[in-house]
C-alpha cells in the first residue's frame, strides 16, 4: 500500500552571515590556510539561505507504528510535537530525543525513519567509531589536518536549516586527552545558544537552533547528566513475541518485494520460520532472512525452511589456522 505523505511547507532561513565570512576570508594571509580559504569560498558560493521545512499537515505515521511496535511512546511524542505546528506559522520544533535500549532493538533504524518522515535531510555521527573528539564541533584551523565538524558540514553543505542530526551510541563517546567530544552539545541542545554556534574550524557563527537532535545509547550511566537533562529520554524495550513476528513478516515481505528474484518465493513465510525469527533481535532478522533466501534458492525451493536459517546459538567460527 502506498504511503501518503503531507506536502512539505518550506520557508527560507539564513544559517550564517555572508558578510562575516567575507571578513574572515579577507583576513587570511595570502597562500596560507588553503583549506580554511576553500571553506569560506564555498560558503560564499552556496549562500546563507537554507530551506526550513515542515509538513503542511500531520504526516502519515501508521506504517511506523506497524513497523516499529516497540517505539510507540516515542512516536506518540513526535506526533504531538508535529501537531502543534501543523496549522500555524511556527517552525517545526522537536525536543532532543535520546533512545535508550539494548543493542539490536532498532534504535538507529528508527532514527533514519524519523529523518525520512520529516524530509529535512540527515547528518549521522557514530560515536562508537569516532576517531576524532572534535567531530561535532570542528578543530582549530591551526591544527594539521583540521576540518569543520559534522554540524557545520550538515548545515553548510546541505539544503536544510532543520536537518535531523543522529548521534549514534552517544554513550560510547571517547575524548582525546582532555577534549570532551560531547562538549559542544551543551550549547547545541539549547535553542537559545544553538542559534549562534561557532565551529572551531571556520570560526563563523551558524544558526543550528532548528536542528532536530536524536541520540541513541545502550547505557545512560556513561552520559553526562547535563546532556540527559536537555533531552527527552525514552527506554526502548525489545519487542514482545507477537510484535517480533510482525516485524519479521514485514522484513520478509520488504526483502521479497524489493528484489526481482523475490517473486520466485512464496508471498509469506511459514509460521514455524516466523517463530524462529521472532527469537532474534530486529537487527539480526534481515541477515537471517537473506541467509534463508540464499539457502532456499540453492536447494531449488520457493520457500524458506527452518534448516535454511542460521543457527542463532552457533558461535562464530574463528579465523586462522587450526593447530
Amino acid at each position: 500500500m502506498a504511503r501518503s505523505q503531507a506536502i512539505p511547507i518550506a520557508a527560507m532561513r539564513r544559517v550564517y552571515r555572508v558578510e562575516e565570512v567575507e571578513r574572515r576570508l579577507g583576513k587570511l594571509p595570502p597562500k596560507e590556510h588553503e583549506s580554511l580559504r576553500s571553506t569560506y569560498e564555498r560558503m560564499i558560493e552556496k549562500g546563507p539561505e537554507r530551506f526550513q521545512v515542515k509538513p503542511n499537515g500531520l504526516p502519515a505515521m501508521e506504517h511506523l507504528y506497524e513497523e516499529l511496535p516497540n517505539f510507540h511512546e516515542v512516536l506518540d511524542d513526535v506526533k504531538r510535537q508535529l501537531a502543534l505546528c501543523q496549522d500555524s506559522r511556527d517552525a517545526l520544533q522537536i525536543t532532543p530525543m535520546l533512545l535508550l535500549g539494548p543493542p539490536g532493538v532498532g534504535k538507529t533504524h528508527f532514527a533514519r525513519e524519523i529523518a525520512q518522515l520529516l524530509g529535512t535531510g540527515m547528518g549521522f555521527v557514530s560515536m562508537s567509531s569516532l576517531t576524532a573528539g572534535w567531530v561535532l564541533s570542528g578543530a582549530s584551523s591551526q591544527w594539521k589536518g583540521a576540518r569543520p565538524g559534522k554540524v557545520f558540514e550538515t548545515l553548510v553543505e546541505g539544503q536544510y536549516a532543520n536537518p535531523v542530526m543522529v548521534v549514534d551510541e552517544i554513550d560510547k563517546a571517547r575524548g582525546e586527552h582532555a577534549y570532551d567530544p560531547l562538549g559542544s552539545l551543551y550549547s547545541l541542545l539549547e535553542i537559545d545558544t544553538a542559534g549562534s554556534f561557532t565551529d572551531e574550524f571556520a570560526e563563523v557563527p551558524i544558526d543550528a537552533s532548528q536542528v532536530v537532535w536524536l541520540a541513541t545509547a545502550n547505557d545512560e550511566r556513561a552520559i553526562p547528566e547535563p546532556i540527559l537533562n536537555r533531552m527527552n529520554v525514552y527506554e526502548v524495550q525489545a519487542p514482545d513475541a507477537e510484535a517480533a513476528r510482525a516485524i519479521a513478516r514485514r522484513l520478509y515481505e520488504g526483502i521479497r518485494n524489493g528484489h526481482d528474484w523475490g517473486s520466485r518465493f512464496e508471498p509469506s513465510p511459514s509460521s514455524a520460520v516466523l517463530d524462529r525469527l521472532a527469537d532474534m533481535a530486529p537487527r539480526e532478522m534481515r541477515r537471517a532472512w537473506m541467509t534463508g533466501f540464499g539457502n532456499a534458492k540453492l536447494a531449488g525451493r520457493d520457500r524458506i525452511e527452518l534448516a535454511d536459517l542460521p543457527d542463532a546459538t552457533a558461535r562464530r567460527a574463528p579465523i586462522g589456522f587450526v593447530q
